[in-house]
């Protein structure tokens, strides 16, 4: 049996599309196979009558209010299924998303993990949209991805509920997993949509997972051998001149001013892993 769990925090409008697209009318698959689980995070449990009233199928839970790792290691918890599939509240789920994780499955008995793929819903508009995209495989990005339950809570402990922002949650996950030698398989044709975003605080959030990432390097400090001062100017170099100044006149500068600041925060990261040499 497969355990849906979407995180949410008010945002019942984006949950309501991604519900819709897990629906047993809507998903190729037996609707005795799998359980999808909403664990709401927000003080209000505002999601919790919007789900009763239109998506009476689905289990709502109260998360425990500590960020979205705790809300998702939470859900994990409470969930029957053999097998956990994370995905946002604000992807929109393929109607083939679990009949190919199932594929994926029996094609791979031995395979305890396995990522899905996560494209966009069109083409990049402006510097201030952000998606997620992974169409390639290698990020194990937490808004798809399937692993077993008991790996996930018994071998991992779940996702670290330390990190001091909602980011890098993930990524140091996978690099557990790959410390521990655990292979994962790529499942293109299991994807999500998630809709490119205005992200209206580049600042504050690429400070924030800065400062996530920070936590991570204390935790894995042999990572500093490739996160560091130099990782940091060639991601300023390459924003800069590959992606601000290449693609300024095709996105007719919408979001440039967000997008300079952004490259100058990959200045001062240099800087500041050079100085006090995290």
């Amino acid at each position: 049996m497969f355990s849906v769990i979407i995180p949410t925090y008010n945002r019942n409008d984006l949950l309501g599309k991604c519900l819709e697209c897990l629906t047993p009318f809507f998903q190729e698959f037996d609707e005795n196979s799998y359980e999808v689980i909403v664990t709401d995070d927000s003080r209000q449990h505002s999601a919790k009558p919007f789900v009763q009233a239109n998506f009476n199928w689905v289990k709502w839970i109260a998360g425990p209010q500590r960020g979205p790792a705790a809300n998702r290691n939470y859900a994990a918890k409470q969930a029957n299924g053999e097998w956990l599939i994370f995905i946002d509240d604000d992807c929109l789920p393929d109607k083939n998303l679990l009949k190919n994780y199932q594929d994926g499955l029996l094609k791979n008995k031995e395979i305890r993990v396995f990522e899905g793929c996560i494209k966009a819903d069109r083409e990049q508009r402006s510097f201030a949209e952000e998606s997620p995209v992974n169409e390639t495989g290698g990020f194990l990005w937490s808004c798809n991805f399937m692993i077993s339950k008991n790996l996930f809570l018994n071998t991992l402990d779940g996702f670290d509920e330390h990190f001091p922002f909602a980011a890098m949650e993930d990524v140091e996950l996978n690099y557990r997993l790959n410390k521990l030698l655990i292979a994962k398989v790529f499942l293109k044709n299991a994807y999500v949509i998630h809709p490119w975003r205005i992200q209206k605080n580049m600042w504050k959030v690429t400070l924030n997972r800065f400062k996530s990432t920070l936590y991570f390097l204390k935790k894995h400090p042999e990572k500093k051998q490739e996160i560091n001062s130099r990782y940091y100017l060639v991601a300023f170099y390459n924003s800069l001149i590959k992606n601000t100044f290449k693609n300024s006149v095709h996105f007719r500068f919408r979001g440039f001013a967000e997008k300079l600041m952004y490259d100058a925060l990959q200045l001062y990261f240099s800087l500041y892993t050079l100085i006090f040499k995290h």
